[in-house]
């Protein structure tokens, strides 16, 4: 079963990977540069995946999501359950509540204020982020004592996903807003909003696609269960 939470967490970080080019091209893109060369647009692809910034980012969400099938992994090999999955999964979920908090607010702060944040605004996002990490995670760990594990795991994604379309709510129409504006191209931290809420709503179905793993596998291997945890 452990194959299978790797290769959802490896999906999970190649699809954010694909996707992520196209959505920069339609975050910046002006419409006037739309009919750009193709040898333009090749440039760009490969500058953006030069970024380390970039692949930090996708090593982390992966790992979050990993994280997260940890409780998955222990129910679907009917294996007794321990703290650290338990743990690893609270954890999980209150970082990816974090991001969410940090992107409405820097999505916020640009609708406001403009791009005149300078570093001590993305900062103080992030430190906001921790905070909320923190909240979220006592209040998953209070929810996972009161519930059985796959309880916790299945709240946890229904609230994220409802924190994501929350968040997506505050940094799509902030976005369009940086469109219009005088800027170069278009707002950067409505960017991040936007990357946090898409990120964290696709993560959010990593459990339930870990589960179509592991029946189309039963169904294939009937009688193999007892293998399925090696």
């Amino acid at each position: 079963m452990k194959r299978w939470a790797l290769v959802v967490a490896l999906l999970y970080s190649l699809m954010l990977a694909v996707l992520s080019l196209p959505v920069v091209t339609l975050a910046f893109l002006k419409p006037s540069s739309a009919a750009a060369p193709q040898t333009s647009f090749i440039h760009d692809a490969v500058e953006w995946y030069g970024y380390w910034q970039l692949w930090l980012w996708l090593a982390v969400m992966g790992l979050a999501q990993a994280a997260l099938l940890a409780v998955p992994v222990r129910m679907a090999s009917r294996r007794p359950m321990s703290r650290r999955p338990l743990a690893l999964t609270i954890l999980a979920g209150g970082l990816m509540m974090g991001g969410l908090a940090a992107g409405a607010i820097l999505s916020i702060y640009e609708f406001i204020f403009r791009d005149k944040g300078g570093d001590w605004m993305f900062w103080s996002a992030t430190g906001l982020g921790v905070v909320v990490w923190f909240v979220w995670a006592v209040i998953f760990f209070r929810l996972g004592r009161a519930t059985e594990p796959q309880d916790l795991v299945s709240r946890q994604c229904r609230w994220l996903l409802k924190g994501s379309i929350l968040e997506l709510l505050i940094a799509v129409p902030t976005h369009i807003v940086a469109r219009c504006r005088d800027y170069c191209c278009a707002g950067f931290m409505t960017f991040i909003g936007l990357t946090l809420g898409f990120s964290v709503m696709l993560f959010s179905f990593g459990p339930g696609v870990f589960f179509l793993f592991v029946a189309r596998w039963r169904r294939l291997h009937p009688g193999a269960e007892s293998e399925g945890g090696k």
